[in-house]
């Protein structure tokens, strides 16, 4: 059984017991929350209307913070000899699935 979840704007599939990379979530290490099912696949059955999913749930645990791969920029304007360097690094929040359910 696996299912596709909605998180911070991306889609990303999860199975139970797996770690995901997702934005920052409200809550604090160790605390329980619950991510929205885009789609729930069991087998042969697949859930993916609102009708179908309203009793579906995901729930997962923050398991910490995480940092993503650093993004180096640069800009420059040649008529006014400017140019300017910048860094970002995106913080997310591991969470272990520790369920999947259908009804």
């Amino acid at each position: 059984m696996y299912a596709i979840i909605a998180s911070g704007g991306k889609q990303e599939k999860v199975a139970e017991g797996e770690q995901v990379r997702v934005e920052l979530l409200d809550g604090d290490e160790g605390s329980d929350v619950s991510l929205r099912p885009v789609m729930v696949v069991d087998g042969d059955t697949v859930l993916s209307t609102p009708d179908e999913l309203s009793g579906a749930s995901v729930t997962g645990r923050i398991v910490g913070r995480t940092t993503g791969p650093k993004i180096n920029g640069f800009t420059y304007k040649n008529s006014r000899n400017e140019s300017r360097r910048y860094g970002h690094r995106q913080k997310y929040h591991m969470v272990e699935i520790t369920s999947i359910a259908t009804s």
